[in-house]
């Protein structure tokens, strides 16, 4: 049943993203409208983060980033829907730059293995096509919710052929096999701004603001010696094209101590974040885990009253 519903959900994706890239791009606009008008969640979470990682905008310049970030991501949402359904060799020719691939051409051969920070910053899913295309990965994902949902993720995610596979985020086996699989010299992908669960990260800065931050990444370059590349495909132009851009890591992203790693991972992430605000995610509710003992309210709780 859990199959069939994903295939369908698949096959109405597919059908979807067949129309031309004009109309997917006015049909996100739209979208992006709506949840202005209507207050949505994206629309109160994004504002809320610019408060929190641009106190300095004014009023009216945090609300064009604002209705920008938005426009992006209903069109980002789509782009993806796209990547998903059609051959990975289209997608991959929208790549129209490239910078640092001898970068990632290095790290492959020492055979030290290789972890690629990817952040959600353009679009995460064609980079994952396109690593996929160059060497056999496994990506670490954070399952959804809904058996329904998982099956739809890992469906559309094979797209990308046998070289590609899914490690659930979930306890101490998933470590155990990406320790394996570095150690072996082989690559794995991770979401580096991704939150991990409470007890499982570090509460460093990120736009002058303690994030809950994964230590997952260190501890593996830590433990494995293998190198760590950040990467993302980054959007170029008003078509649909992006370059794809490949930039060598802190050194003190690997220290042994945790709060050293994490804080040199959020610097990284944030110097991206701010190549082009309106490509970050800005959605997703980075500051909600406060620290311990702190006393801060969750900055997404709204008001009552």
């Amino acid at each position: 049943m859990t199959r069939a519903a994903a295939a369908l959900l698949y096959a109405l994706a597919a059908g979807f993203a067949r129309l031309p890239w004009p109309v997917l791009y006015r049909i996100g606009d739209a979208l992006a409208w709506l949840w202005r008008r209507l207050d949505a969640r994206e629309s109160f979470v994004a504002r809320r983060n610019l408060e929190i990682a641009y106190p300095e905008l004014l009023p009216g310049q945090r609300e064009g980033w604002h209705r920008e970030i938005l426009r992006t991501t209903a069109r980002q949402f789509l782009e993806t829907l796209v990547f998903w359904t059609r051959p990975p060799a289209s997608n991959l020719a929208l790549i129209r730059q490239t910078q640092g691939v001898e970068l990632f051409d290095a790290a492959l051969a020492s055979g030290r293995g290789l972890i690629v920070a990817a952040p959600h910053y353009g679009n995460w899913e064609l980079l994952n096509q396109w690593l996929a295309w160059r060497t056999p990965i496994s990506v670490l994902y954070r399952p959804p919710d809904a058996a329904i949902g998982e099956a739809f993720l890992r469906r559309v995610r094979a797209g990308a052929g046998a070289n590609v596979t899914q490690v659930r985020a979930e306890g101490p086996a998933a470590v155990r096999q990406l320790l394996r699989l570095l150690k072996d010299g082989g690559v794995t992908g991770i979401l580096p701004d991704q939150q991990p669960k409470v007890g499982d990260g570090e509460h460093v800065p990120f736009f002058g603001m303690d994030a809950l931050t994964m230590t997952l990444l260190g501890r593996l370059a830590a433990r494995t010696g293998a190198t760590v590349l950040f990467a993302y495909c980054e959007r170029i132009g008003p078509e649909p094209t992006f370059a794809l851009r490949i930039e060598a890591a802190p050194e003190a992203i690997a220290d042994p101590d945790p709060r050293t790693a994490t804080t040199a991972l959020n610097a990284a992430v944030e110097r991206i974040a701010r190549r082009d605000p309106a490509q970050y995610q800005w959605t997703y509710k980075r500051w909600r885990w406060r620290p311990a003992g702190s006393g801060e309210p969750n900055p997404y709780q709204k008001a009552s009253g």
